[in-house]
């Protein structure tokens, strides 16, 4: 988990904000398994398989000059980039939760 993400989490709980959300350990929590795939030309691939199947893609492109690529930045930086996406997907559908039940307490 990039530590951008724990420095969020920690200002967070410290600022007592406690409304429905997501945190890291959520975002841990539905990751099953992850795989990486190098590319030619020096990009990276990453693959996260969440809990039910579903799969997001990650992706590193190459560093412009050759000599400066590095195997396992390039994975990390993949990693970060399908980590990404999940917050989204999870934030969207937190958020529809949200509101079917704002509209369920309306009946």
């Amino acid at each position: 988990m990039p530590n951008t993400e724990n420095q969020t989490e920690l200002e967070i709980q410290n600022k007592g904000l406690d409304a429905p959300r997501l945190a890291p350990n959520n975002i841990d929590a539905k990751i099953k398994s992850e795989e990486f795939h190098l590319l030619p030309h020096n990009i990276t691939v990453c693959i996260l398989v969440l809990e039910n199947g579903y799969k997001v893609t990650g992706l590193n492109h190459a560093s412009v000059s050759p000599e400066n690529f590095d195997a396992e930045m390039g994975r990390n930086l993949a990693y970060q980039d399908a980590r990404r996406k999940i917050w989204e997907l999870e934030g969207y559908l937190l958020k529809e939760k949200l509101y079917q039940a704002q509209l369920d307490s309306q009946f």
